[in-house]
């Protein structure tokens, strides 16, 4: 019997002792097929399927999968010869660029024709060529259409709708502070309308909300048991839960932000070649196509492909050509730790007084509002601060850094302190004990 892995019988890979012991027992009729050897965190449903059609593009090589999640792929790759691995492939940027930096990856051996690199105002690939975006998950609304029938409430199409009097008690957000993926998506709107106007919005919205501090697919659980109509989140999370039977679709609002999967070819590769064939073959059309079957879902990187797609499938980059997807991934890479903590100051822990006030000013007359609607709409600090490479470095660094701890804690201080009183003085305006 062969040891071939086919997708009925995957199993995953958890250690070079496993993938010796693997190859010492294939038959002889194998002999002459070389193992590919890929450390990815994508489940069955995904690698299945690029297996079976990688081994028929490719005959002479076999698929060996070691399943890691992004934070224990680095450790892995750091063992003496990266652990047999040929292929890194998987959602986690910060790994590759560590990867990079540590000289654990070698240059990409393929071409990139006809692959552009970014997806509007975000830089998808490795602009050295040591690692290429393989698809990209997008930012934006999971809806339950039930629940907002029932409530007579429309589909929200964009940010702004979030902000409206009517969605009050219906959405869902994740704490930026508290679930990993969140700082994104504050940052989104304060990238693609302005500082001022995207924090204007974003405390509409907030008062609309309910925050939540737990993983994305908490999200799509609230959703598809019906206790919110609108939630904040990620599509794969989405995606998966419609996989397995939850009644909710998601939206893509014009201004959205991407997070890429990448696939590289580690240093110490045993198989260049059939790395090489691998990531020609995630790359190209065929490759690409595979990711919009309706069990993995996900968004090609080739936009070529979306030629062949329904009409309704989201294809990124032609928002991005429209003058979508503006949000500049480069930028906010530095930025989102201190905007996430701001926001947290600024309207989540204030949250139960922030509702009231909202509640109250969009009753009030045109006097009122022109004196309150400053008060909660401004930003909690100046945008130069979170841009300040300083401060950034003071955030990143400040569980290991005391002096950088004092200056992150001096900041959130004062952002508190100064919504605080904002708020106070927005209480007094409008009557509200």
């Amino acid at each position: 019997m062969s040891d071939r892995f086919t997708p009925s019988r995957r199993a995953f890979l958890r250690g070079a002792g496993a993938l010796a012991a693997a190859g010492a027992s294939a038959p002889l009729e194998a002999a002459a097929r070389r193992d590919v050897v890929v450390l990815t965190a994508y489940p069955d449903a995904v690698v299945s399927r690029f297996e079976a059609a990688f081994e028929k593009a490719w005959p002479r090589y076999r698929l060996r999968i070691v399943w890691r999640m992004p934070h224990d792929a680095l450790p892995y790759l750091r063992q003496p010869g990266q652990g047999g691995v040929d292929v890194y492939w998987s959602a986690s940027p910060r790994t590759f660029t560590q990867l990079k930096a540590e000289q654990a990856l070698r240059k990409l051996p393929v071409s990139l024709a006809g692959l552009p690199g970014r997806v509007g105002g975000s830089v998808i690939d490795d602009p050295d060529g040591y690692f290429a975006a393989s698809e990209v998950a997008c930012y934006g609304f999971a809806v339950n259409p039930a629940y907002l029938a029932r409530h007579g409430l429309p589909v929200p199409a964009d940010w702004r709708d979030l902000a409206q009097p009517a969605y009050a008690g219906h959405v869902l957000v994740p704490d930026p502070v508290e679930v990993g993926f969140a700082p994104v998506l504050v940052d989104i709107p304060l990238q693609a309308y302005g500082w001022d106007n995207g924090w204007a919005l974003w405390s509409a919205i907030a008062a609309n909300a309910r925050f939540v501090g737990r993983g994305g697919s908490f999200v799509s659980d609230e959703l598809g048991a019906g206790r919110q109509g609108v939630g904040l989140s990620i599509d794969f999370f989405v995606a998966s839960a419609i996989a397995n039977g939850a009644p909710l679709k998601f939206v893509y609002p014009r201004q959205g932000g991407v997070n890429p999967a990448h696939v590289a070819v580690t240093a110490a590769s045993p198989n260049p070649e059939g790395a090489k064939a691998f990531v020609s073959f995630v790359l190209s059309e065929a490759g690409q196509r595979l990711l919009t079957h309706p069990d993995i879902r996900k968004l090609p990187v080739r936009p070529a492909v979306y030629a062949g797609l329904p009409a309704d499938h989201h294809n990124p980059f032609a928002v991005a050509a429209q003058g979508g997807y503006r949000y500049d991934n480069g930028r906010g890479r530095g930025r989102v730790v201190p905007v996430a903590a701001a926001f947290g100051q600024a309207l989540v822990q204030p949250r139960a007084v922030l509702a009231p006030l909202w509640q109250k000013l969009r009753a009030a007359d045109a006097a009122i509002w022109a004196k309150v609607w400053p008060l909660l709409s401004a930003p909690p600090c100046k945008e130069s601060e979170v841009d300040d490479p300083a401060v950034q470095q003071a955030f990143f660094t400040r569980r290991d850094d005391p002096a950088a701890e004092a200056r992150a804690a001096e900041l959130v201080a004062g952002w508190a302190a100064a919504a605080r009183t904002r708020h106070a003085q927005a209480a007094r305006l409008l009557g509200v004990a």
